[in-house]
């Protein structure tokens, strides 16, 4: 499932890769650019929480077939036909949801096999996969772009679907599809929204939302500003970028694998509260360090990809924690659609920051506000964290099916 998810994201930061490219050739401002960055986490959030909800009533495995198929079309029509701002727009927002289906569905899967005593480990795993797609896509970027412009980085990474599915039919073929029976006086709002463990965590998502989809969405643009100020030519400045910015990927990717499982012995109150203080700290610095030395912005980026990503496995894992399985797809869809609803509006926003504290036409050399607009989010995911109510570490267990 992990190995297939890598394959299946491997386009999600193709167009935050290529962006300080593409706003030249498709000439966008930087609110134009945020919007197919905003479409894309809106078409994301909206396919969510419709998945999340089918996959209560059909079935987990059913959904996350279907959408990983229709993922693979989607992803090679963006790499043929995206040109131009509004086809970009378009073909990026139908990936996004066609992806929709197979996030949530893959929690729910792993929920099911796991005890939670070990279900943040299995559940970091799964999201760390996610982050390593995202490290080689910004890698083939960086390999791609000087070699065949932004349509040859487009096609590589949007072949990586097709090889998510057959990997992912062959996981799935022999699983049974498991519908979770409803109890008879239970329902949404009881087990949900009623519940205030749930809302808590759902709310502290949305803003975990807001600060990490905007930082990935933007942080390959900054660092190529940081490198061009610094005198680097553009072309090999977006390069650079790329393969930074996988590297802070690569953070993310050993943050998930390792805060899931450090909150299946230390608590998942403990690891979110630690995770989400660094990671706003990080977000009301790093804009202001644009015109300082690379090594500097690199050690703080990779600080903030970890911490930033750190806690969604955590996330995730406290919710299946906290509501019956026969509701934990709709939960998920409500988190869903609001955090990536949030995650949707916060690239357009940071976007108009930095049109608004900077000249137009020139490469921007302020971008601490923007960044601080992020931090806000991570504030508020603080509290929340904060507010969890205290846990005993749930130790280890053997899975379960």
């Amino acid at each position: 499932m992990g190995l297939s998810r890598t394959f299946m994201t491997l386009i999600f930061m193709t167009y935050s890769a290529t962006l300080a490219v593409l706003r030249s050739e498709w000439h966008m401002t930087a609110t134009a650019a945020g919007s197919i960055a905003t479409g894309f986490q809106a078409g994301f959030a909206l396919s969510l929480f419709g998945c999340s909800w089918l996959a209560d009533r059909v079935g987990a495995r059913r959904v996350f077939l279907v959408s990983s198929a229709l993922t693979t079309v989607t992803s090679l029509a963006f790499a043929l036909f995206a040109r131009s701002y509004l086809s970009g727009l378009v073909l990026y927002t139908l990936v996004a949801i066609s992806q929709g289906g197979t996030y949530t569905t893959a929690i729910m899967l792993i929920a099911d096999r796991f005890s939670p005593g070990r279900r943040g480990g299995a559940l970091g795993w799964l999201i760390a996969s996610s982050s390593f797609a995202s490290a080689l896509s910004l890698a083939i970027a960086g390999v791609t772009l000087p070699r065949g412009g932004y349509p040859l980085t487009f096609l590589v990474t949007g072949c990586g679907p097709l090889i998510g599915l057959i990997i992912a039919w062959t996981a799935l073929r022999s699983e049974p599809t498991t519908i979770h029976h409803r109890h008879e006086g239970l329902h949404f709002g009881t087990e949900v929204v009623r519940n205030p463990g749930a809302m808590r965590l759902i709310l502290g998502y949305i803003f975990h939302s807001w600060e990490l989809l905007a930082m990935w969405a933007w942080t390959p643009a900054f660092l190529a500003a940081s490198l061009s100020l610094s005198g680097a030519k553009i072309g090999g400045a977006v390069a650079t970028a790329a393969y930074l910015a996988a590297s802070f990927h690569v953070m993310g990717m050993l943050a998930s694998s390792t805060m899931g499982r450090l909150s299946d012995r230390l608590g998942r109150r403990t690891v979110l509260l630690g995770l989400a203080a660094i990671s706003t700290a990080c977000s009301f610095t790093m804009g202001w360090l644009v015109g300082w030395p690379a090594a500097v912005v690199v050690m703080v980026g990779a600080l903030y990809g970890f911490s930033a990503l750190g806690d969604s496995p955590v996330l995730s894992t406290a919710l299946t924690e906290s509501v019956r399985p026969a509701y934990l797809g709709s939960a998920l869809g409500l988190r869903s659609v609001l955090g990536f609803g949030a995650g949707a509006i916060a690239p357009l926003v940071f976007g108009a920051v930095l049109d608004a504290t900077n000249p137009p036409g020139a490469t921007p050399s302020t971008w601490g506000w923007s960044y601080m607009v992020l931090g806000v989010g991570g504030l508020i995911a603080t509290v929340c964290a904060f507010g969890l109510r205290p846990a005993r570490p749930t130790g280890t267990a053997s899975p379960v099916r």
